[in-house]
């Protein structure tokens, strides 16, 4: 009888340890206002038990972080510039069961830094904070006058400058840029420019005609005074999170102002969850830009991406872009091994893929799939230690790889992508398009506001040519969404409000269909122009009980004036559709075909 009292015993102390959570105090770390915070963060941190439920409980207050020599780290993030080393604030990693309560702080970074990073790490949440920068890498200015040929232009936001052998620099803490190129927004709505698209802007030949004003030769007749002009470089070298190789994150109310790259930044992940993840203007800032790239990007991730009940605004890229990366085969090794390479210059030295994975190969002139799926039986880096930094990984395969597989021809890794749910975010003025969705697994996408997308609302993609972004969408359901006055101006891959655009250059001998298994209803377009729907390689579309109204907001200008163009594709149903407000359609004048049967497109 005692023994079995004795193993009661143990059994339920185990459990009371199990649930036992360890607290740690921010305010035991030496914090204050002016200071500083990486060391205290770094110590912080160091106090995680991973056996423990943790909690990092901080004051509300306001946190600066400087560039740190103790938070100098390497990182290959996808799609973002590798320069290495980075400077970061908080580095998670090799933790678990951990969450950083913010009880509403803000943390001011200055300098170029990532704010927090996420690696190897698991049931990670992150909550209730915003995150900004002192100063930003894109810089604003006000048109106070155009002449025609040259604009009189004042800088808003008292960045710093000098001029150098006659050229200006703007500059930072461990930055400096001279723009080429700019966004034009009305600084009354906030709204990009109709046909503005990005402003070629010269600045290396802006001359200072008193302080903070400036002479520059450009003739642009759509920038009036009173435009504001975000102006920038292509740079992207730190997101404002970064997380790899890791699982089960959130983030929850989590307001980020401003960062050098995407808002956030998922690679090889699974489950993450954004609620209330927002990438917004911070209220009283004269600043109408967030983000240098995309609101939130998902790499190679798997399990579920969860997106809801956020506002992604006035960013330089998507609210939202997954997918995963084709490798390119360089040389064949016998029968069931090749040596693949990374090919995009800002996507490499990460993993790709893992023993036990999933393949299929991908001819990129076609774009068709060759025969069968295969298993990745072993996946190491060519001629290196290590996969940081390496761009050619040298795989071998469970069975026979297929006869017709070339030099040059894709690799997609089916294992490692995600099922995702987009629902309940608005996405407003932002440039280029609103989400973009390339994945195999089942995309739900509902209940979002499209508000002034310059660009398209909803991208359907795959590349392995350009982005080398694979691949393609087998279940995708687009259903109560609302898309207002979106494509303004024209941007890649922007043919029409939905645009189902996979990258083919040899679309005529391409066998099969790229994207399939689409639904698209319950949605409301309210739009100045034509173009509602664009579709290439897919079969299977339903696109039914819509409501298309017109807008008066704004001119008509787009190229493409049909409501419905469709190349190569079969088996589309139109169906149950309303026009309202003035919106005409004529099956007989809006439609294009280009490469389709005829009785491949039912009209109800």
């Amino acid at each position: 009888m005692k023994k079995i009292l004795f193993i009661i015993f143990i059994i339920t102390n185990s459990f009371v340890f199990a649930d036992r959570t360890n607290i740690i105090e921010m305010q035991d770390f030496n914090l204050n206002g002016t200071d500083d915070a990486t060391d205290a963060f770094i110590d912080a941190l160091s106090k995680v038990d991973n056996e423990l439920k943790n909690i990092i409980n901080i004051p509300k207050g306001v946190y600066n972080f400087y560039q740190n020599k103790n938070s100098l780290r390497e990182y290959f993030i996808s799609n973002h510039d590798q320069t290495n080393p980075r400077f970061t604030g908080l580095e998670i990693k090799g933790k678990t069961n951990l969450i950083i309560e913010g009880n509403g702080s803000q943390f001011i970074f200055h300098g170029r830094i990532i704010p927090f990073a996420i690696l190897n790490s698991e049931s990670i949440e992150i909550r209730n904070l915003s995150v900004d920068f002192s100063e930003t890498q894109i810089i604003q200015f006000e048109v106070l006058e155009n002449s025609g040929s040259t604009l009189t232009l004042r800088l808003v936001n008292g960045d710093k400058y000098d001029f150098r052998a006659g050229i200006p620099f703007f500059y930072g803490n461990g930055w400096e840029v001279t723009p080429g190129s700019a966004i034009a927004f009305d600084p009354a709505s906030g709204q990009i420019l109709q046909e503005t698209s990005d402003v070629w802007f010269p600045f290396a030949l802006a001359r200072e005609i008193g302080k903070d004003t400036f002479k520059l030769a450009l003739s642009n007749n759509k920038l009036k005074v009173g435009t504001m002009l975000a102006a920038r470089s292509w740079e992207r070298p730190a997101p404002g999170f970064f997380v790899s190789e890791s699982k089960d994150i959130k983030f929850k109310e989590i307001n980020l102002h401003y960062s050098e790259g995407m808002g956030l930044i998922a690679q090889m992940t699974k489950n993450i969850h954004l609620d209330g993840f927002n990438v917004k203007i911070k209220e009283g800032s004269k600043r109408v830009f967030t983000t240098q790239a995309d609101a939130t990007h998902f790499s190679g991730c798997s399990g579920i991406i969860i997106s809801e009940n956020s506002l992604y605004e006035a960013m330089m890229d998507d609210a939202i872009n997954v997918h995963g990366t084709y490798l390119k085969v360089l040389l064949r090794l016998g029968g069931k091994k090749v040596i693949a390479k990374y090919m995009h210059p800002q996507a490499y030295g990460f993993a790709w893929g893992y023993d036990g994975d999933s393949v299929q190969f991908i001819n990129p002139n076609t774009m068709d799939h060759h025969s069968g799926r295969n298993k990745i039986v072993r996946i190491s880096p060519y001629r290196s230690k290590t996969i940081d930094g390496t761009k050619r990984f040298i795989i071998e395969f469970e069975n026979e790889i297929p006869w017709e597989l070339g030099l040059g021809h894709g690799i997609e890794n089916l294992t490692q992508t995600p099922e995702v749910i987009f629902r309940n975010n608005i996405i407003r003025n932002n440039r280029a398009r609103g989400a973009l969705f390339s994945t195999p697994k089942r995309t739900i996408v509902e209940d979002n506001t499209f508000d002034h997308v310059a660009g398209t609302g909803i991208l359907l993609c795959g590349d392995c040519n350009g982005w080398y972004e694979t691949g393609a969408c087998k279940e995708v359901i687009i259903r109560n969404n609302k898309f207002i006055n979106c494509l303004t101006s024209n941007f890649q891959f922007t043919n029409a409000i939905i645009s189902i655009y996979p990258e083919i250059p040899r679309l005529k001998k391409q066998k099969n269909y790229f994207h399939s298994g689409i639904t698209i209803e319950g949605n409301y377009f309210k739009t100045f122009d034509r173009p509602i729907l664009y579709a290439k390689s897919t079969e299977n579309l339903i696109f039914r009980n819509n409501t298309i109204e017109r807008s008066n907001d704004l001119p008509a200008f787009h190229w493409n004036d049909k409501v419905f163009f469709f190349e190569k594709c079969r088996n589309f149903l139109i169906d149950k559709n309303k026009f309202t407000n003035g919106f005409e359609f004529n099956p007989q004048s809006d439609v294009k075909l280009n490469i389709c049967d005829d009785q491949s497109i039912i009209f109800n």
